[in-house]
């Protein structure tokens, strides 16, 4: 295997990108090396040497604590609980929301072999315990998946003397956090209900 066929394989994995599309991809790339090709390397480099997961709420920054975590600005009263980085960076690009976050790393998943124990279920419940956080929004996508999570974290949280809310249920069912325009994820943030 060469190396374009190799490049052309690593990034036929990224989501969204089959193996035509990465075919099309790696030859306009190597069509502007100096453009496109060699900024690129050098992002990814930067990206593998500084980029690291924040130790408090999981989500990717080039500090830790994150920007986020350490914004003496944020409601530190106010804690939103998403599956993924991917959700979190959604819910910042409507900046509605001015809270911290927690990120669970997935969502429960008989079918995938995902329990409490594979998700960050532990730390959520440690940072409950300081007293400081008065509501938690369980901001995880309407699946199947997602809405047992919210009820799993909801049990998991009674004990908490907090308030429990989640997303508006305009959030479409099977819908993902991440694909959602931004009115949408507005107006799902703002009409958030008590679980």
């Amino acid at each position: 295997m060469n190396d374009i066929d190799k490049l052309i394989q690593i990034m036929g994995r990224l989501p969204g990108l089959g193996p035509r599309s990465a075919r099309r991809a790696v030859l306009h790339l190597m069509k502007k090396r100096e453009l496109l090709l060699h900024p690129l390397i050098n992002a990814l480099g930067d990206v593998a040497a500084h980029v690291k997961t924040c130790s408090v709420c999981g989500n990717l920054d080039a500090s830790d604590p994150c920007t986020i975590c350490r914004d003496p600005g944020r409601d530190a009263g106010m804690l939103c609980v998403v599956a993924d980085v991917s959700d979190l960076w959604a819910l910042e690009r409507i900046a509605t929301f001015k809270g911290r976050y927690h990120v669970l790393g997935g969502v429960l998943s008989a079918l995938d072999g995902i329990g409490p124990e594979q998700l960050s279920i532990a730390p959520l419940l440690r940072r409950l315990e300081g007293g400081e956080v008065k509501e938690v929004i369980l901001a995880l996508g309407a699946t199947v998946d997602g809405q047992t999570t919210a009820h799993y974290l909801a049990d998991r949280l009674q004990p908490f003397s907090l308030t429990i809310s989640r997303l508006a249920h305009g959030v479409p069912v099977g819908g993902e956090l991440d694909y959602l325009d931004d009115g949408t994820l507005i107006q799902a943030m703002k009409a958030r209900q008590k679980l």
